[in-house]
C-alpha cells in the first residue's frame, strides 16, 4: 500500500509539472525566414516538402518528463529494462543551426551554460556527424545552442538537443533522409533521441 500511494505521489507531482508547463509539444518550432512551422505527426510530409534557404534555422528543443517509470529487471549487459511513459512539455532549449561555407572541414559549437561540453562528445555534435555518414554529404555547420534544461537532470534535454540538431541538419542538407530514417539511425546515438523524432 505504502509504495501504491508513493507512485500516485510520484505521478500527482509530475502531472503537475506538466500542466504548469506552458504547453504540451509535439515536436520542433523551427524559425526561419519563413513562417514558423511544427513538425509533428500530421505536418512531417509538408514540413520535408519544403525547401530551406541557406539561413539559420531557430528550433526549439524540448525536454521531456516522465509520467511513470519502473525498472523491469537487470539485464546480463549491467544496464536495465524500464517500463516508462514520457510526455514532451512546451519548455526547453534553442538550437541555432547555420550551414557554413562549402570549403569548411569541421562544425562550430557554442553553449551558454557552463560546464556544458563543447568537444565532439557533445550530442548535438555527434548528431551533426552521424548525419553527415548517414546521407553521405560533407556539410558543415555553426551551431549555438541556448540552453534553459538543467543538464543530467533526467530531462532528456541532450537528446532532445541531438533529435533538433538532426531536424535541422536534414532541413539544411535538403532533406536528404526521410523521419523514419532518422528515427533508426538515431538509436546509434541513444534511445531518448528517438522519442523526440517519433
Amino acid at each position: 500500500r505504502n509504495t501504491t500511494m508513493k507512485y500516485i505521489s510520484q505521478i500527482q507531482l509530475l502531472l503537475s509539472v506538466f500542466f504548469l508547463a506552458n504547453k504540451a509539444s509535439t515536436g520542433f518550432t523551427v524559425q526561419s525566414n519563413k513562417p514558423a512551422f511544427r513538425l509533428g505527426a500530421s505536418s512531417v510530409a509538408e514540413s520535408t516538402e519544403e525547401s530551406t534557404s541557406a539561413s539559420t534555422l531557430t528550433l526549439f528543443s524540448p525536454c521531456k518528463i516522465n509520467l511513470f517509470l519502473r525498472i523491469i529487471r537487470k539485464r546480463e549487459d549491467g544496464f536495465h529494462d524500464l517500463a516508462s511513459l514520457f510526455q514532451a512539455v512546451g519548455f526547453g532549449d534553442t538550437l541555432e543551426l547555420t550551414p557554413l561555407a562549402d570549403d569548411a572541414s569541421q562544425d562550430e559549437f557554442e553553449c551558454n551554460m557552463p560546464g556544458v561540453p563543447v568537444d565532439s562528445s557533445n550530442l548535438v555534435l555527434r548528431a551533426l556527424e552521424l548525419m553527415r555518414e548517414k546521407t553521405n554529404t560533407k556539410k558543415y555547420f555553426k551551431a549555438n545552442l541556448i540552453k534553459q534544461v538543467p543538464a543530467q537532470a533526467g530531462l532528456g534535454g541532450g537528446s532532445a538537443n541531438a533529435a533538433t540538431a538532426m531536424y535541422g541538419a536534414n532541413e539544411l542538407m535538403g532533406n536528404p533522409a526521410t523521419l523514419e530514417e532518422m528515427v533508426e539511425w538515431s538509436g546509434d546515438l541513444g534511445s531518448d533521441i528517438t522519442f523526440f523524432l517519433s
